[in-house]
């Protein structure tokens, strides 16, 4: 008896984890995978017609304990999903056998490392989808293996800087926020928790090369002419190329929002840029506190939420200011835009360096004491609007990345190739999976925008 592979995917229930989560199932869905996606329960609310848009994927949630929706990045609530989740893993995995569908395979995404641990106990194997680039994971793998105490003392000092093995030269501001020991952290993670969250990222890496015996597989949202050296540059891992995975707007996001001072300099900048815009200001600020709302109404658009791709896909689109979120960058790659590179936490900094100093796709500003002033705004978008060399390059990458996930693409084989090693399950497999799991039940006693004529700018960054 043989079946098609039966992948179980979890990820981290933050939208840029979810996301191209989501896509990664839906493609796996196209080559005739099976895909069971797990996700708390509040995330599962918040799906706009998944099971619409990815036909043939079986969606299966579970209580965090946050089923109100307020996700909060604390110690307790990682305790938590940790024990709710593990349970649950283990509960669709046992049922998925007695029903005649058993896991092949469980991937999992950052945050959420304990879910190897789970799949060991149930003698499946796992994956590690890395949502972030592959540049990034290379940085966190040499700060926890010989470069932490270096990244840790750079304290910010433009001075500094690191050469890590295939990787470009780094500077301070280009390394993640949480391994650089800086003062101005956004409000999303508060300090207590600093230290936590870089501990989970440790425990990660200590998952990946501590406990595998052969090299450990890591998907990454990458394309391989995107990061050629940097998937390699790391011999423990196993990093295979499987991106771009372009999100789908299934969830409506929250990102750390941007302090009213700096509202107020982006405005100042825009107005004197004088180009039409859209920009959009999540609806948990107030917008009405900018003093020039006016004046910036009626020269362009500003909205609580937009399509971003169908935006990022218009002609007339000149420039995308962005955090520079993954998901963001590769989407602005992929549509072929320049970019404003403003980041702000986490992986954001070494993405901007990779926009501006690799890829040559955009511009980074410079802030003056945690702050970009009106003035830096203008002088980038000036930069970038007018920059006939910025937007051939965004036209490179768009190709490139394009080419990756086509039939037969270096992404596309690699998926494939994927795939193929987990091989299909045999009789034998299948009936001890049976019989394992019908042990288990027993002992639990259940079974259980087209109006814009000119060049705009798209704003995307609060």
């Amino acid at each position: 008896m043989t079946t098609s592979p039966h992948i179980l995917v979890i990820s981290f229930p933050g939208q840029s984890h979810i996301n191209p989560a989501l896509q990664f199932a839906k493609n796996l869905v196209k080559i005739g995978v099976d895909v069971t996606f797990v996700t708390p329960l509040f995330v599962h609310r918040r799906m706009k017609n998944a099971s619409r848009v990815v036909q043939g994927l079986n969606i299966v949630s579970f209580s965090d304990g946050s089923d109100d929706g307020l996700l909060l990045i604390t110690e307790h609530y990682f305790s938590e999903l940790r024990r709710t989740g593990s349970e649950a893993l283990k509960q669709i995995i046992r049922t998925s056998s007695l029903e005649g569908r058993p896991i092949s395979c469980v991937v999992y995404s950052l945050l959420v490392e304990w879910v190897a641990e789970v799949a060991r106990g149930e003698q499946l194997p796992s994956a590690e989808l890395w949502d972030q680039p592959a540049t990034v994971l290379d940085i966190y793998y040499h700060h926890f293996n010989g470069y932490g105490e270096d990244m840790r003392n750079c304290n910010n000092d433009p001075s500094w800087s690191i050469k890590l093995p295939g990787l470009p030269l780094l500077h301070a501001g280009d390394l993640p926020s949480l391994v650089n020991d800086e003062d101005n952290k956004p409000s999303l993670v508060h300090d207590e928790n600093n230290k936590f969250i870089v501990k989970t990222f440790e425990d990660l890496i200590d998952v990946l090369v501590g406990h595998e015996k052969t090299k450990p597989i890591v998907l990454v949202n990458t394309f391989d002419s995107l990061e050629f050296e940097a998937l390699r540059a790391v011999e423990k891992l196993n990093m295979r190329a499987i991106g771009p995975l372009v999100p789908s707007a299934f969830l409506e996001g929250k990102d750390p929002y941007l302090a009213e001072a700096q509202m107020e300099e982006i405005g100042r900048g825009l107005l004197k840029c004088g180009m039409p815009f859209l920009w959009v200001i999540n609806k948990q600020q107030d917008k009405e506190k900018l003093s020039c709302m006016k004046e910036l109404e009626e020269k362009g658009m500003i909205v609580t939420w937009c399509n971003q791709l169908e935006v990022l896909a218009h002609p007339s689109l000149g420039c995308f200011l962005t955090h520079c979120g993954w998901n963001s960058t590769l989407e602005s790659l992929v549509s072929g835009v320049p970019v404003v590179a403003y980041p702000v936490w986490t992986d954001q900094t070494t993405n901007a360096k990779l926009i501006q100093d690799i890829w040559e796709t955009g511009v980074r500003v410079k802030s003056k004491n945690g702050v970009v002033d009106g003035d830096e705004v203008h002088r980038c978008l000036e930069l970038v609007m007018r920059g006939a060399e910025l937007r051939r390059n965004a036209k490179k990458w768009s190709d490139l990345a394009k080419e990756a996930i086509r039939e037969s693409g270096s992404s596309d084989k690699n998926l494939k190739a994927f795939v193929a090693e987990l091989g299909s399950v045999t009789e034998k497999s299948f009936v001890n999976h049976v019989v394992d799991a019908l042990k288990c039940a027993l002992d639990a006693k259940h079974v259980t925008l087209s109006k814009f004529l000119y060049p705009f700018l798209l704003l995307n960054i609060s």
